[in-house]
């Protein structure tokens, strides 16, 4: 009976780190939408920064992994620019978005909030899946995480969606009144 409690205790401690790192996440998502409002692109890289790394700090503190932002930072750029950049840099979605002729330029800056939701969540699922594999900052292998991040942004961007459906009645009853 002993093995039964023993094998049962780790991954109901496991479910529970999860659900609270999620609900970390599912908090800086918004907030990460939100910067992607803004009309400049340095602040909005600026601000998905500070966002992400504040949430993997707290990330970090449910999962008892010591956090240096330092370390955090390096992790955070080396995954995003590795490997974000592509899906997020103006280049290439955003290229194409930018060129349709009239609606260009206002549909770039209407999935940009979105894009960068998505991002966060990416980047927060991704670290929540590495430190529940032991993993620290130290060791994080932003090649290794390549296809993770690729799947947890394409998820990324359904779960933005909802805030942002969420967002669109919230108006829509502001309107009304």
């Amino acid at each position: 009976m002993s093995e039964v409690a023993t094998l049962e205790a780790p991954t109901s401690a496991v479910s529970t780190h999860r659900a609270a790192a999620e609900t970390v996440v599912d908090k800086y998502v918004p907030w990460s939408m939100g910067v992607g409002f803004v009309p400049v692109p340095l602040f909005v890289a600026a601000g998905l920064t500070g966002i992400q790394l504040k949430m993997l700090a707290d990330v970090s503190k449910v999962y008892g992994v010591p956090f240096s932002e330092n370390s955090a930072r390096a992790a955070l750029l080396s995954l995003i620019g590795g490997i974000a950049s592509p899906a997020l840099a103006f280049g290439g979605l955003g290229g194409l978005v930018a060129a349709v002729p009239i609606l260009g330029p206002f549909l770039l800056p209407a999935t940009l909030p979105l894009l960068a939701g998505a991002a966060t969540f990416a980047v927060g699922r991704t670290f929540i899946q590495h430190f529940e594999s032991g993993g620290t900052y130290l060791n994080f292998d932003p090649a290794g995480a390549k296809q993770l991040f690729a799947e947890r942004f394409a998820e990324g961007k359904a779960h933005a969606g909802k805030f942002t459906s969420s967002l669109n009645q919230k108006v829509a009853q502001v309107i009304e009144i």
